[in-house]
């Protein structure tokens, strides 16, 4: 199987080009190719597939063969193989997956895509629909405990479910031990991508993620959307937020009047090999 290695600010993925190569078993490829010992290493895996309801479809899966429904560091690397490996020539394109089609803008130089620009669409904060089990509209600093300890979450959707927690030492934070109790936590019903933020000015909020199916990883796309959108639910920030991630920084607005999440960051080609799976 050929396949290219690339990361969104250290968020890495196995990407392969489905509309040549075939994979018989996602799950297991995901679980395989995913293992940093004894495999290529990375979060997960991602497919390239054709659409008949956008220009591409992007079917991912974390690195324990769980589906998931959209990642935003993903789709930014999938935006930038489609151009620079000559799949399309357009800037602007749409991807299907199963977190709805989105629409990336891409800035190129010198033939290559170096920074994308994702319409990560609406977010969603209905409850039952993220889902996470609550009584009101939208959970918004609501108490949450978790191995006996209360905390407070704001529950935020982007095609995929978060709960953003506010702290205040990330650096100090056991999120090896923390992040597994949120994930499986019997008030998310599908787990839950845990994102545990700090805000450090009314423009700026750095954040550390506990990925459902993945671990701690060096960023998160929708999570980075998430917390943009809990910051100022919260009233912590302004509606353009820079989320400062372990393996770097994006750019997240959220457009009140149109409702929709724009983020802007860049994605990386590491390396293209084939392994036999």
């Amino acid at each position: 199987m050929r396949f290219t290695k690339m990361h969104g600010l250290g968020n890495d993925y196995v990407y392969v080009n489905c509309l040549e190569e075939r994979i018989g078993n996602p799950p297991e490829t995901a679980r395989y190719v995913s293992d940093r010992h004894f495999g290529v290493g990375s979060d997960g895996l991602i497919m390239i597939n054709p659409s008949e309801i956008a220009d591409f479809e992007m079917e991912m899966y974390n690195a324990d063969g769980s589906r998931g429904e959209m990642c935003g560091n993903g789709i930014r690397c999938v935006a930038k193989y489609v151009y620079d490996y000559g799949l399309t020539d357009k800037t602007s394109i749409s991807v299907e997956t199963l977190g709805g089609i989105k629409y990336l803008d891409l800035t190129v130089e010198d033939g290559k895509a170096v920074l994308i620009k994702v319409d990560m669409g609406t977010p969603v904060l209905a409850p039952e629909q993220i889902p996470i089990v609550s009584v009101g509209d939208a959970v918004i600093d609501e108490p949450v405990v978790v191995d006996g300890t209360e905390y407070r979450m704001t529950g935020v959707s982007m095609g995929n479910p978060h709960a953003v927690i506010y702290v205040d030492d990330l650096c100090g934070l056991d999120i090896e031990k923390t992040g597994p109790k949120f994930e499986n936590h019997e008030r998310f019903p599908k787990r839950i991508n845990t994102e545990f933020a700090r805000v450090i000015d009314r423009t700026t909020v750095e954040m550390r993620v506990w990925e459902r199916g993945s671990g701690e990883t060096l960023a998160c796309g929708t999570g980075a959307c998430a917390v943009a959108v809990a910051s100022i639910l919260n009233g912590f920030t302004e509606d353009e937020v820079t989320v400062k991630l372990r393996g770097g920084d994006l750019l997240i607005k959220w457009d009140r009047e149109t409702d929709k999440v724009y983020m802007t960051g860049p994605a990386t080609v590491v390396y293209d090999g084939e392994i036999d799976i």
